[in-house]
């Protein structure tokens, strides 16, 4: 009988182009996960949570080696519901094709077929391939305990105002809404005079406070913030792309929004 779990050489290339060559067909909804070194893969029936991170000696699939703003154990791979499941518990954001990210501490089942997930880190995004066989996108068990230097953080310097008010913008990002949009002024407005009677928010307040933010990040090199940095129509984009950089900078997470009174 073929073996339910099987190491994948560095040698063995791209998921993107199909399933590795093996002498036994794997079953359907196998998964298949390519990193920096090489992968694995494990069958649907494995009971086996596959570990990947930075720190190559103690998960399964390595990513980010030597990027120390990776996660030593930045996320697990499992089988759950009949379907296989990503879950982030590393701090930095794990994209998907369309854009979509996985904060620290969320999952997201994995569709059938190839999926190129990446790390995102501000050095680079860190890419690891996911093929899953002729089938819905799956594992169980136990990790590595892992010892190693920490994890650098790259958090942008934000006042208590200003963490409060970007938090209440970009909730909807935290959230998890498919196609997150930046709230509008009046939305945020209300939610902080909801929250904080006695401070008095106003629309001009909050946009004055993120405006600020903006302003202090392009100085320092964060590009997109400003209007001559981004072509008409602007529409949201400044706003969009601040949260953006605070999302990968892990400069705010979802347990931020305990801020709004989650």
């Amino acid at each position: 009988m073929a073996s339910k779990i099987i190491l994948l050489p560095r040698e063995v290339g791209s998921l993107s182009r199909g399933l590795p060559p093996a002498e036994v067909p794997p079953r359907p909804e196998t998964l298949f996960v390519l990193g920096t070194n090489g992968g694995m893969s494990v069958a649907p029936d494995a009971g086996f949570t596959l570990v990947f991170g930075r720190n190559e000696p103690e998960v399964h699939v390595c990513v980010g080696g030597g990027d120390r703003h990776v996660s030593r154990r930045q996320g697990l791979v499992t089988r759950q519901y009949e379907r296989w499941v990503l879950t982030n518990t590393g701090k930095r954001p794990i994209r998907f094709p369309d854009s979509r990210l996985v904060h620290g501490g969320d999952q997201a089942f994995l569709p059938a077929g190839y999926t190129p997930l990446f790390v995102v880190s501000p050095r680079q995004d860190h890419l690891l391939e996911v093929r899953i066989s002729a089938g819905r996108p799956g594992g169980a068990g136990g990790g590595p305990t892992v010892q190693e230097e920490p994890t650098l953080g790259e958090e942008r310097d934000l006042e208590e105002d200003e963490l409060l008010v970007l938090v209440c913008l970009a909730q909807r990002y935290l959230r998890n809404d498919p196609q997150p949009q930046p709230l509008t002024w009046s939305q945020v407005a209300y939610e902080l005079t909801t929250l904080q009677p006695e401070r008095r928010w106003t629309e001009k307040r909050a946009a004055h406070l993120v405006a600020g933010v903006r302003k202090k990040l392009s100085r320092d090199g964060v590009p997109g913030l400003m209007a001559k940095d981004v072509p008409p129509p602007v529409g949201n984009a400044l706003n969009h792309n601040l949260i953006t950089d605070l999302l990968v900078t892990a400069t705010i997470e979802k347990k931020h929004l305990r801020l709004l009174g989650d």
